[in-house]
Formats: C-alpha cells, sequence, structure tokens
C-alpha cells in the first residue's frame, strides 16, 4: 500500500530533475554564468527541489556533461546498425563536431564548474572512447579504414576541431577537416 503512494512522488521527482536538466543544457550552452536560481525558475521548481537534486554548481554540471557525452555515444550503435562502417564513422564524426561548436558554452561552464579549487575531476570521455573503439572495429574489420587505429589516435587526429571558433562559420571548414581525416584513415585500407 504504502508504495503505491510513493510510486508517484518517485515519478515527480523524475520529471523535475530531468526538466532541470533540460533547462540548464539551454542555459549554460547560452551563458556558462547562469546563475542556478534562474535556472530553477525557469525548470518551475523550488530552489529546496533544484538543491536536493543538484547540491551546487558542479554536480549540476557534471551530470549534464554526463547525459550529453552519452547522447553522442549512442548515436555511434544508431549508425552502425544502419549504415556501412566508413559512413557510420564519418557521419559520427560530424555529429561529434556540432557537439563540440554548438556546445562551446557548456563546455565553459563544465571548464570553470571542475578547475575551481576543490572541485572534482572533470570526468573522463569513457562512452565517447568506446564509441569510437566501437566504430573504428566496425570500419577495420569491413576492410575500409587502415587497420590499428586507436581512439587515442583518433582524438589526437581530429584535435583541429577545438581550435574553430564555435561562433563563426565553423561547419565547412569542419566538414574540410573530418574528410581529410576520413581520407587518411581510408588510405592503407586492406581491399575487400
Amino acid at each position: 500500500m504504502g508504495q503505491e503512494k510513493d510510486a508517484p512522488l518517485r515519478s515527480d521527482a523524475q520529471r523535475n530533475r530531468e526538466r532541470i536538466l533540460e533547462v540548464a543544457v539551454a542555459e549554460l550552452t547560452r551563458s556558462a554564468d547562469t546563475p542556478l536560481s534562474v535556472i530553477a525558475k525557469k525548470a518551475g521548481v523550488g530552489q529546496g527541489t533544484f538543491y536536493r537534486n543538484f547540491p551546487n554548481r558542479e554536480a549540476l554540471v557534471l551530470e549534464i556533461y554526463r547525459h550529453e557525452v552519452q547522447q553522442v555515444a549512442d548515436t555511434a550503435d544508431q549508425l552502425l546498425a544502419t549504415r556501412e562502417p566508413d559512413r557510420a564513422l564519418r557521419e559520427w564524426m560530424d555529429r561529434l563536431a556540432r557537439f563540440a561548436m554548438t556546445k562551446a558554452g557548456l563546455a565553459d561552464a563544465i571548464r570553470q564548474a571542475t578547475s575551481a579549487p576543490g572541485s572534482p575531476a572533470t570526468p573522463g570521455k569513457t562512452p565517447v572512447t568506446e564509441a569510437i573503439e566501437r566504430l573504428l572495429r566496425a570500419a577495420e574489420e569491413a576492410g575500409t579504414i587502415r587497420p590499428g587505429v586507436t581512439a587515442e589516435d583518433f582524438y589526437l587526429t581530429i584535435a583541429g576541431l577545438w581550435q574553430l571558433d564555435p561562433h563563426g562559420d565553423w561547419h565547412p571548414r569542419a566538414t574540410r577537416l573530418l574528410d581529410i581525416v576520413m581520407d587518411g584513415l581510408r588510405a592503407g585500407a586492406r581491399e575487400h
């Protein structure tokens, strides 16, 4: 009996948490300095509810980071299920570039939140690294990219993305850069 009474509260709490995250992504992407009180107000939750979910700015920002990164990682499997592995890899690179550029404000918020003394270390890129490994192995097994490329190799080759101005005309430059990277990955692929 008591459990039934608790269930709606739990789903309400879950909805509140999701609404806070949704508003926070939009607000922090626009401006890394958005006050938490503004996020709580726009999410339609009281300060108490907000701080129960996210006791401080770091907790909120790191949760957003995990959530957003997980979404980028998850698209790798969707692409692998519907495209040839090398096409999946190339399309996923575009999604990663879009994430890097459109979430630039979020990157600033993450840097601010994680550079404060005593703040938690920036979370590792584990879901994205795993997605890269899956994409690389699938393309390698299909014989469409050179063998032996690691996730670390991949990160280093696309590092130029982070030099682009997210507020400028980044899209054509990112596309060109990623095409060059993809050509490099295809060079030395074993014959089918």
